[in-house]
């Protein structure tokens, strides 16, 4: 396919206006940018409009926006339990995390594992913390690049060999540049930009193209009758049913598990705003709803049937669907802005992302195990280091081994950090939980978690087998269960044997 000028002139113009925003940010609610908490937090400043900006830009990703109408492509109605998993998210949002943000402001904690040092007195376990959060974010950032690599693909950009892969280098280098030097104030600007671009595309799509095609009543009559609901359970399982219940609930406790979730929460300037933003937030949700039905759209457009695609079909398989469809329904400037949209919507999580996890090494293994006397102003300098490392490990993962491999531990990174909810969030609300039963049900999990992962070929769902039912589910949701009965039992054995328990720093007036 040749190059398509007129979108790569209008995605380029875009992305330097962004670069430019990003930059400029550093200069933005000026602070410190030599103290971590302004550099990882920008000072905890943020008011509810630019978190709900910056929260649904960290969240909603590049990926998202290419993977979820792929699922709906693929595999049909499954792809909507992103939708329920975001209607339970909030409400757990809104009752769970303004208790983090008021112990942490008291504490000065800037991380997860920064609590869970402080609460349970345990630097090992502070550390487990830590690890599987760095771990399951590096994937995440990895897939925002592919999330690039498919819209410059498709905007005949030869996507192979050096010159391929330089605009994705290139992309790399602004990203890192501007994250070094701004901190989180870049993605928080650039994060309105994004979000009101993807409004704007999302509404276009399922506004226009309906019309075209017309209307959804032939939109739902052409996709066939077996994409349109779960498959009835076979005898002896709950099948469909149950894989969609626990990838929702599943979903929905890892979501803010996460340590680029946990940190746009952290910069929020109250506990109000947190609790504002869960009210606000399921705004998203709404735009969520028509994104997976981009996939059903692609499907009645039937790009997946024309010639021009099948080479980018058989390289992207369904992740293709909505630039294919892009591009056979709107005119070449407004697909550049669309495009433009899903890069941007990629910088603005991988930023937050590669941030998080430079906070995470820095704090709670760099300062915690090799230099516990370091000044304020080297953590900061090393949390920029780190942020450089973690985004060329991205670039290096999805330039050198395939795409697939980023989706496989992405998948693995989901049931990795649910293993964090008993220390994290349950900590919030009790001091019973024994600190050694803690690191052990969050071994058990992830260890189990892994097997199961690998024995499915890093499918998300497993079947577990009780009596003879077969119940498929979500591999996280079967592994939080075997790490909560695994803490709980072995905190009542500890507590038994007079297991003395190291001193909690934290008070119950720090939660409220």
């Amino acid at each position: 396919m040749p190059i398509n000028w007129v979108a790569l002139i209008v995605f380029v113009a875009f992305f330097g206006f962004v670069t430019f925003l990003g930059f400029a940010a550093a200069h933005w609610r000026r602070g410190d940018l030599d103290l971590l908490h302004e550099w990882g937090l920008a000072g905890g400043r943020f008011g509810t409009l630019i978190t709900w900006f910056l929260l649904g830009g960290d969240v909603y990703t590049a990926y998202t926006f290419i993977a979820v109408p792929a699922l709906a492509f693929g595999s049909g109605a499954l792809a909507f339990f992103a939708v329920p998993y975001t209607i339970i998210v909030y409400p757990f949002v809104f009752m769970v995390f303004p208790r983090l943000w008021s112990v942490a402001k008291r504490h000065g904690y800037i991380t997860a594992a920064d609590f869970v040092r402080g609460r349970y007195g345990n630097k090992w376990l502070a550390l487990a913390v830590a690890l599987t959060g760095i771990v399951a974010t590096m994937p995440y950032i990895a897939l925002q690049l592919v999330g690039i690599q498919v819209v410059i693909a498709a905007m005949g950009i030869e996507s192979t060999g050096w010159f391929g892969d330089l605009p994705l280098v290139i992309a790399f280098v602004v990203l890192a540049a501007f994250t070094y030097t701004s901190g989180l104030r870049a993605p928080a600007a650039i994060a309105i930009v994004k979000d009101l671009m993807i409004y704007i595309t999302v509404a276009a799509v399922v506004i226009i193209v309906p019309l075209q095609l017309g209307g959804y009543a032939k939109i739902f009559g052409a996709v066939p009758p077996q994409k349109l609901i779960l498959p009835p359970p076979p005898p002896g399982s709950l099948g469909a049913y149950s894989t969609y219940a626990t990838l929702a609930l599943g979903s929905a406790l890892a979501l803010f598990l996460y340590p680029h979730t946990i940190t746009g929460v952290l910069s929020s300037s109250s506990r109000h705003v947190i609790r504002r933003n869960a009210a606000l937030l399921p705004a998203y949700t709404f735009l969520l709803g028509l994104i997976a039905l981009l996939g059903f759209i692609a499907i009645a457009a039937g790009v997946g049937d024309m010639p021009q695609y099948k080479p980018f079909f058989a390289q992207y398989k369904a992740n293709f669907a909505v630039p294919a469809l892009l591009l056979n329904q709107f005119p070449a400037w407004f697909v550049g802005f669309a495009f433009a949209a899903i890069g941007i919507g990629a910088l603005v999580p991988a930023a937050i992302m590669s941030i998080a996890a430079s906070n995470l090494w820095t704090r709670n293994i760099y300062k915690e195990f090799f230099n516990p006397s370091c000044t304020p102003k080297q953590e900061a300098q090393m949390a920029k280091w780190v942020s450089l490392i973690v985004k060329f490990g991205a670039l290096v993962f999805v330039l050198g081994l395939s795409s697939q491999y980023a989706i496989y531990l992405q998948l693995l990174g989901g049931v990795w950090i649910i293993q964090t909810l008993p220390a994290v969030v349950l900590g919030l609300y009790t001091r019973w939980l024994n600190q050694w039963a803690l690191l052990i049900g969050w071994a058990a999990g992830i260890v189990s978690g892994t097997w199961m992962a690998a024995s499915v070929n890093f499918a998300a769902a497993f079947p577990l087998r009780i009596g003879g039912l077969t119940a498929p589910g979500y591999i996280a949701v079967w592994t939080l269960i075997l790490n909560l009965i695994v803490t709980v039992v072995l905190t009542a054995i500890f507590t038994a044997l007079g297991a003395a328990k190291p001193r909690d720093e934290t008070a119950a007036a720090d939660y409220v």
